[in-house]
């Protein structure tokens, strides 16, 4: 039986690792998640396999996991997804942690090995379930998105740190001693604080950086409580979460050239960095009416459409892709420009976009839509900020100078779509919007876009 349960996971583990590469590509990706989770499903019927389990239990999990499962798939929208990959990777973590008390407290006798897995699997798990409560929080609006930061944080972070470091040395040279039980009980309370404390100081606009790093923590908890278990699947699917988190938290950190350290650690979009870039923005506002909009669109033989948090949030990725068809018949050459961190977590707007069958050739990454940017007659920016702000290229003193940008103030007309003038996540002015080639047309993105539809179908 067992030799029947490492074959089914070693095919498992293949699925997952080919629908991982699938997951790479837009075209491919919905087929890998398929995969995966054809994976998993395996993987979880061998395990029930195994003798000594309490079927009761397990089918209440089962059914309970399956109702809340099937409850977010139809009623999360997906401006929340955000949110809930945070709130999911959380679930992960603890899932981790209490699974590495339930051994210890099982067999406290144990080795140091052991030991030493156990605790790491307590103190990752600890610390990804906090922190992505945080994050959760955060990007639901139900905590401020801004940093929270007080005087000596990095210093009660450090300290925290090697406290946690301190007690993990005791417990791990005695984990059987009463002395242990109680080390281990304080690792795990103190990781749920520090989960707090270092998220707490990180921005809305640094969210994407931050769901990749807590997604590779909940992978890395895992590996460790496979480890704990003696689970080779559970090792194999906690290594791959925890490598491709880390892989893609340093893509995040390169399309916004900061190291991971600034990002945890600098309190970007803090009052002190929204100040610093108030300067950098002057001139007239030139608003724009539907009208002028269609116009300067009907004449135009490429549109090229930026999508950001704001298309998200009113939901207009089904109109947008209705213009673009519209234009398409009048033979506009269209391209959707897709920055790294537009949205707030990682392939955000290609999800969206992807939702809304735009055809995936039309999806055009910022590296290569740029070179490209002189020869575009309209840009349409909707709902993005901080990712087509100029001041990341010509403004020493903007907290986000050096970070790439699409560059959109190159083309030769932009037509930004906004609510309002307020800024975005970096709490800075934006240079474009008072550039002599751009316009203005201010409203809910899905109902602008939907007077621009409606111009098309009557003209």
């Amino acid at each position: 039986m067992n030799l029947l349960i490492n074959f089914v996971y070693v095919i498992s583990a293949a699925l997952f690792i080919f629908g991982l590469k699938m997951l790479g590509s837009p075209a491919t990706a919905r087929r890998g998640n398929q995969l995966s989770a054809l994976g998993m499903f395996i993987a979880i019927v061998v395990t029930l396999l195994s003798a000594g389990l309490d079927y009761k239990w397990i089918i209440l999990g089962v059914l309970l996991g399956s109702a809340v499962g099937v409850y977010a798939a139809f009623k999360v929208q997906m401006t929340e997804m955000p949110e809930m990959v945070a709130l999911f990777n959380g679930f992960g973590g603890l899932a981790s942690l209490l699974l590495a008390w339930s051994e210890y407290h099982q067999q406290i006798e144990t080795s140091l090995f052991i030991a030493i897995v156990t605790f790491l699997s307590a103190l990752i798990g600890g610390v990804t379930f906090s922190g992505s409560m945080v994050a959760f929080g955060k990007l639901s609006g139900k905590i401020t998105q801004k940093p929270v930061l007080f005087k000596g944080q990095h210093m009660v972070n450090g300290a925290i740190l090697a406290a946690v470091l301190l007690a993990a040395l005791l417990f791990c040279l005695s984990p059987g001693s009463g002395f242990g039980y109680f080390l281990f009980i304080l690792i795990v309370l103190v990781a749920l604080g520090f989960g707090v404390t270092s998220t707490i100081p990180i921005g809305g606009a640094d969210m994407p950086v931050v769901i990749a790093l807590l997604n590779s923590y909940s992978g890395l908890a895992a590996c460790a409580a496979g480890f704990v278990i003696s689970n080779k699947l559970l090792i194999v699917a906690g290594a791959l979460v925890g490598a491709s988190g880390i892989i893609l938290t340093n893509i995040m950190c390169k399309a916004m050239n900061r190291s991971l350290a600034n990002v945890l650690f600098s309190g970007f979009g803090s009052g002190a960095a929204a100040k610093s870039g108030d300067a950098a923005a002057q001139g007239e506002v030139r608003p724009a009416s539907a009208e002028d909009v269609y116009y300067m669109l009907e004449s135009a033989d490429s549109v090229v459409f930026v999508p950001g948090y704001g298309l998200a949030v009113a939901q207009a990725q089904h109109v947008v892709r209705e213009l673009g068809e519209l234009l398409e018949k009048n033979d506009t050459e269209v391209s959707y420009a897709i920055h790294p961190v537009a949205g707030r977590m990682p392939g955000h707007m290609n999800v969206l976009l992807a939702e809304a069958n735009v055809p995936y050739d039309q999806l055009i990454e910022m590296d290569d839509i740029n070179p490209r940017m002189d020869s575009v007659d309209v840009c349409v920016v909707i709902g993005a900020n901080d990712v087509v702000n100029p001041a990341a290229l010509n403004d020493a003193s903007s907290p986000i100078y050096g970070m790439p940008i699409i560059e959109t103030h190159r083309a030769r007309t932009v037509i930004v779509l906004k609510r309002s003038m307020n800024p975005g996540f970096a709490g800075i002015e934006n240079a474009l919007f008072f550039n002599d080639n751009t316009r203005m047309y201010f409203g809910d993105a899905k109902e602008s876009i939907q007077a621009l539809v409606a111009q098309f179908k009557s003209s």
